[in-house]
Formats: C-alpha cells, structure tokens, sequence
C-alpha cells in the first residue's frame, strides 16, 4: 500500500493511501460498526473508514454466513474502506477465544475485508516486566505468521509493549521486518481511562521510534476527540473508539475540551443538527434508545469536526497551538504535553523549517516547540563580527527599521546595564541583537527570517521564560568580551548581578547593510561561511533589487547572473544555478546534499522532481521545505531544489515525491 504525505506539522502528517474500497485521508477517523447492531448510518458523517470485529462475526453463524456470501461490505452497509478487529480485544477480556493467528487472518481475507489484523496479544499496563515480554514475543511471532499467510489483503501489524517503552520500540521495530500496511498502537485504552496520558506519550513516541515513516499509524481505542490533536502531534494517523455510542448510552456528550452530562445541562452544547433542533429537557424526556441515538450523532459530529479542524491547522502550521489549547482543558492531559517536552529531538527531525503561520507563544510549554532548539542550534552558524555585543529589548518588527541610535540612547543617562573584560566607551564597532520571548536573542539582520519575524508572545512575561531568556542571555554573551544589556531587558528579565553606564558612550547606529544581511541569512540558513562562499566581502560586486512595494530584499545578482532570491512569505534564500554551484563548492559532503541514484541523474538534470525511490541518501539534518543540492553518488551537482520531506521520511518512503527540483547550468568559474 502506498502512503503520500501532503502537508507536515510537528510529527503529524496530512496523507492519502489506496485500499480496494476507495482513499482515505489520513488523519482521520475510524467508526466503531458492531456488525450485529448497527446504531447509526456513518457515511453521513463523512466516515471514509470504518472497523468492526471480524471474531464477532466468526463467532455469530448468522453475520458469519452472510459475511462469506455478500461480504463485510455488504453485512456492514458501508461501501468504504474497512478495517477488521481479529478479536484482541475478546482475548484481553475472557483470556481466550477459539480461533487461532493463521485463521483469523484467513478469515478476514474470506468476508473481503480492506484491512486486516493479526491476533497480538495486548497486554495491559503496569503488568511485571516478564509477563510482557513473553507477550510481546507471541506478539511479533503472528505479526511475522500474518505477513506470510495473507495473499492480498492490507495487513495492521500491533505494536505492544505495556507501559515498558523500550519494549514499545523493540516491538515496532521486529515487525516493521514483516512489511506491514498499517502500524496500530496497542493496549493503550487502559492508560486513557485513568487519564495517565504521560505515560500514554512514552508508550506513543517510543512506539514511533521504531516505526517507518512511509506507513500509516493507527492508535487504537482513542476516540474522545480531546485526546487527537496531541495525538497527532505524535505522528498518529487513524484513531478508532466506540465512545461515541458508549458515551450516549450514558448521557454524555463529547466536546473537543472534555465529556458533559445531560443530567448538568441547561442549555445544548453546539450547533450540531441534534443540538439545535431539541433542547434539553426535550432529550430527557424521550425513551433512553432514542435519546442515545441523538447524543451518539453529536459525538460523531464533534469527533469529525475535530479532525477537520486539526487537518486545517496541520496545512496552516498550528497544530502546537491547538494541541496546547487542548492539552490546557484538562490538568492530566498538560501532563502528557509537558511529557511531550522530552521528545523534542525527535518531534524536530520531522518538523517543516518554515509554515505559513506566525509563532504564537501561549505558555512556557511553547518553548518546547521544534522552531526554538531549531533556531538556538542554527544561530550558532552566526558568528560574532566584533568582540562587543549590545542586547536590545524587542521593538515594533522588523526590529532593524525601528532600532536606532536615539532608540538605544532614549534612557540616557543610565542608558543600559552591562559587563565587559575591560572598560570601555565606545561601542561604534558592536554587534546588536534583541532579546525577547520565546527566540531569546535574534541578531538584527535575521529579523525577517521564519519565525523569527513571524512570532508573538504576552508583554507579561511569566518566571518560566523569564528563566529561558536568562539562560540564553548568558549562553550567548560567552562569545563577546564586552556586553551592553539594555535597562529594559534588565528589568523585564531580572538579569542580576550587573553594573549600571553612567557615562557617555559612543553607540553604534544599529543600522544592517542588505549586504550583511544577505551573509547572515546565509550562514543562519546553511551554516557558517555560506555567505562569504555565496556573495563574497564586496558590496560593490553585488546587485540587490528590492520589492517595491515592500522594501524587502528580492533578488541578488553578481553582473547579470542571479546568485539567490529571498522568499517573501519566510525570508529564505532560494538558490539560483550559481548559488547552489557556490554552495555545493563550500560546504563538505554531506552537508544540504541529496544523493540520487544513477537512473535518476538524467532527469533530476532537466528539473524534473526527485522521487524518493530513487535516493540513495541525504543529509540526516534536511527538513521539509529546506533548500537541497542534488548529487550523484561521486558528489557532482546534477540540481537543486526544495525538500518536500524530512531526511528520516525521504529515506523511509519508496513511492512519491522527495524534492521539487530547479534545473541549473553549467557556470565556468
């Protein structure tokens, strides 16, 4: 089966895959059908997926014979994609069933099912370490018994693991030898019911560690929608749950930020269909079977509108922020989001560099985000240009059209607090940057890069990120000999410790030359030196043009020939034929490099884009969106381009488009 990734956030993933019974989107949401008594009709809902339990229908000679003759589609009434349970669940509840791996798989291929799954063992959480290992063991041995038998039918092959995370990720990775379809997430319910969503993180990311990319992720059980946007985030692509039907047949209405019962309303909760056509007391006085029916549609209703909303976020960039919105309804859910702060490495591996949103900052748990251990490790590729350092507090943006002499003097005579090796008074020569939440220190030329320019944040500072923005403050400062730090900075972040200028000293004027802005971009974006290598140290030898009616930077040229353009939505440098020949001579392989196998050398050659069965590496730190120089395995340049994937997807996936290429000439230099 293959999956294609259209849009990327975080770990999340806006994708599409093929079954015999149409495409789905992932992700997306997978009804609960009971095959025996079906309560509501999901098409309507827009369900593209539905699961139901093959071993119920095994076991009921009714369903069973009808199933053998007309086919679950037919059974269900559901023209779609199906998924079929293989009865796990039955075997967690009664501790066995009277069926076996081989043929329940058997079985479900039988009654035409799109996607089947083989019988592991779901082992609830907290067990000792030896019961869930020999699960774990009878586990990935079906998972390897159902890769063998099915001929044509899709496979979900079950990550288990208890609440052991690194059983969770030597699972997933045993069964991703088996060639799976789908990677399910298993047992976790349990964990969901006593709101222990920390651990359900570990269990999730561990699990993600071992899984390929290129395969959809299925968290089984999860239905309340106030769980799916962080589960998203983790890189899950279905969720599955009768909670819409369980939850009505207890009076409760689901919402995105929690559970409400009848029996405490006074007014409906939303503007679904069964909310605005009956009012409360309407739905108390009707016989349970009715009213369950009409609450298990607003379940449906919220759950699907949750799951559009958090597609829209994906495409739009905003998914951190939904999640934190999310994740703040509930405190033991802000456990799991606070949890999530342990896995920034490996949330940053798949985030895009740049999104079409700005960077809002709605808690300290936003400086966990990918963008911000992205931008520290980058402007390390920023080297100092003088040994004095001015720190400024944030202004109006961009912050170089607006700070100034007479702006950094406006304090005069205690102008600002500072501390250097030597005393001195003349700071003509110094590098400035501004210091603020949550980018802590952004030099002034980088003022228009994603997302530094691109951010907001509260005016009221809480300690947290006071505390973050000291840290970064002396981090950074190490590189100078001689620092001046702005009385406001002081004062908003309680920088301690520090001795006030009285006298007068000789300021620079905070002006950035386009040049110098060009060179800093350029060592920010690809690494240190990629601004000399691209424009050289004269001015004079470089022609910027400018938007006219914007004022920022457009093109760069070197006599006729274009060196970069600047993107306007993000302020990146998008390589011309005779950048990426500068670039590609500068940075040592494997830096920004896209290794193509030899059938793809022709095409890559004319512009045509790479697909990513055809790499045979990449640079490991290549994100989505990401300039790329295209290579043959002897390092000649064939192209450049944009990635469309991150370095950990192109080199999992084998099916779609890995970089959007932009053919280049031959320059003689």
């Amino acid at each position: 089966m293959d999956f294609e990734i259209k849009y990327k956030d975080a770990m999340a993933r806006i994708g599409t895959f093929e079954t015999p019974h149409g495409k789905v989107t992932t992700p997306n949401l997978m009804p609960v059908v009971h095959p025996g008594k079906q309560t509501l009709d999901v098409k309507k809902f827009g369900a593209e997926i539905v699961i139901t339990n093959s071993y119920i229908i095994y076991k009921n000679e009714k369903l069973k014979e009808k199933a053998l003759k007309d086919g679950v589609h037919e059974l269900i009434n559901f023209p779609g994609t199906i998924e079929t349970d293989s009865g796990s669940f039955q075997l967690s509840v009664y501790g066995d069933i009277d069926i076996n791996n081989e043929e329940v798989i058997k079985f479900q291929e039988a009654i035409g099912t799109d996607i089947g799954t083989s019988l592991d063992i779901p082992t609830a959480p907290y067990v000792k370490r030896e019961e869930a290992e020999d699960d774990l063991k009878i586990t990935i041995e079906r998972a390897e018994e159902a890769s063998k038998v099915r001929k044509d039918l899709l496979l979900n092959s079950v990550v288990q693991g208890s609440t052991f995370p690194d059983l969770r990720e030597y699972c997933a990775k045993e069964i991703s030898k088996f060639d799976a379809d789908i990677y399910p997430i298993g047992a976790v319910v349990p964990l969901m019911e006593m709101y222990r969503y920390a651990d359900l993180v570990d269990a999730v990311m561990y699990s993600m560690r071992g899984l390929p990319e290129d395969k959809p992720r299925h968290l089984m059980g999860a239905g309340h929608p106030m769980v799916f946007a962080l589960a998203v985030a983790m890189g899950c692509d279905l969720f599955d749950s009768a909670a819409y039907i369980l939850y009505a047949n207890k009076d409760r209405f689901m919402m995105p930020d929690g559970t409400l019962k009848l029996e405490n309303l006074i007014e409906m909760p939303c503007s679904c269909r069964v909310c605005t056509e009956y009012t409360v007391d309407e739905l108390r006085q009707m016989s349970q079977e009715k009213r369950a029916k009409l609450i298990a549609e607003h379940n449906l209703h919220i759950s699907f509108a949750e799951i559009r909303r958090i597609r829209q976020a994906i495409v739009d960039g905003e998914l951190m922020k939904l999640v934190e919105l999310r994740c703040r309804s509930h405190p033991f859910l802000l456990d799991g989001l606070r949890r999530l702060e342990e896995y920034q490495e490996d949330m940053e591996k798949l985030n895009p560099s740049s999104k079409k949103s700005a960077f809002f900052y709605t808690g300290y748990e936003s400086l966990s985000r990918s963008e911000i251990p992205r931008h520290l490790r980058k402007l390390e590729n920023v080297k100092p240009t003088s040994k004095n350092l001015i720190i400024l507090p944030h202004t109006r943006k961009p912050y170089s059209k607006y700070v100034n002499r007479e702006y950094i003097k406006k304090y005069t005579p205690k102008i600002a607090t500072y501390y250097s090796n030597t005393d001195i008074t003349d700071y003509s020569d110094s590098d400035i940057v501004v210091a603020d939440v949550p980018f802590g220190i952004i030099p002034l030329a980088l003022d228009e890069f994603y997302p530094l320019a691109q951010n907001e944040s509260p005016a009221i500072h809480d300690e947290n990120s006071k505390k973050f923005i000291r840290e970064i403050i002396g981090e950074y400062s190490r590189k100078y000999e001689n620092i001046l730090i702005h009385n406001k900075v002081v004062e908003k972040f309680d920088l301690e410790n520090l001795c006030l200028v009285e006298d007068e000293l000789i300021l620079p004027e905070a002006k950035v030359t386009d040049f110098d802005r060009l060179k800093t971009i350029a060592d920010y974006q690809f690494g240190t030196g990629s601004g000399e290598s691209l424009f050289g140290n004269d001015p004079d030898k470089v022609k910027i043009e400018k938007s006219r009616k914007t004022g920022k930077i457009r093109h760069v040229y070197e006599g006729d020939d274009i060196i970069v353009n600047m993107r306007a939505s993000d302020g990146f440098l998008i390589l011309s034929d005779l950048g990426a020949i500068r670039l590609h001579k500068h940075l040592e392989k494997p830096n920004m490099r896209v290794v193509v196998a030899e059938d793809s050398e022709p095409f890559a050659k004319k512009g045509k884009s790479v697909f990513n069965k055809f790499v045979l590496d990449c640079d490991e730190k290549i994100r989505r969106n990401d300039e790329v120089l295209i290579v043959n395995k002897d390092d000649e340049l064939l192209a450049c381009g944009k990635s469309l994937l991150s370095s950990y997807e192109i080199k999992d996936f084998n099916t779609g488009q890995a970089i959007k290429t932009r053919k280049i000439k031959k320059f003689q230099e």
